[in-house]
């Protein structure tokens, strides 16, 4: 009963610090590359099928291509990359073009780490639902350095790490809409 009440109360927490609506709202996990893969390959294999697309960027940290790039070889999507302009922010042109071939997912990073390019989340989670998709957001750059709001965002994924916030490795966490949870089919494997 004492660790079920910390591990709720370290989930209200986490929930507070993104702004959810709900703690029930917030899954743990080893770290952000196995947030993604809870995910790609959960709701990916519930709800991808051939010839859909998943819309990623060039700035993507590995953690958030892969896990992508996993479930569109096992569902026969296809992987498609937004492009970035010589500034290091996402090319608005071939984002909007990207949109326009209806993506069934959009995952991209809220902050570079490479890059440092700091991406209008809310702006581009409102376009990509315009277009139909679902958002997954790398939130390891951001949730260390700035407030998030998750709500506010609008997105329906957002995932971190523990150790970008100076906490132990081998912690993360992946908020995500309460409904879209429960589409999800259990996988076998992490990251």
């Amino acid at each position: 009963e004492e660790a079920t009440d910390l591990y709720e109360r370290a989930r209200g927490k986490v929930a507070g610090l993104l702004g959810a609506p709900s703690p029930r709202e917030i899954v743990f996990t080893k770290n952000v590359t196995s947030a993604f893969n809870t995910v790609a390959l959960s709701w990916g294999a519930a709800n991808l099928q051939p010839g859909d697309r998943i819309l990623l960027t060039e700035m993507e940290h590995h953690a958030n291509i892969v896990p992508w790039y996993m479930v569109a070889r096992r569902t026969g999507a296809e992987l498609e990359f937004a492009p970035i302009d010589d500034e290091g922010r996402l090319d608005r042109d071939g984002l909007a073009e990207a949109f326009g071939r209806s993506p069934k997912v959009f995952a991209f990073t809220h902050v570079s780490n490479v890059l440092g390019t700091r991406n209008p989340v809310t702006e581009l989670v409102a376009q990509a639902k315009a277009a139909g998709a679902l958002t997954v957001i790398d939130g390891a750059q951001s949730v260390p350095k700035f407030p998030v709001n998750v709500a506010e965002i609008g997105c329906d994924f957002y995932g971190f790490t523990g150790h970008k916030l100076y906490g132990p490795t081998g912690i993360g966490a992946m908020w995500g809409r309460r409904e879209l949870w429960e589409e999800m089919e259990p996988f076998e494997g992490g990251g």
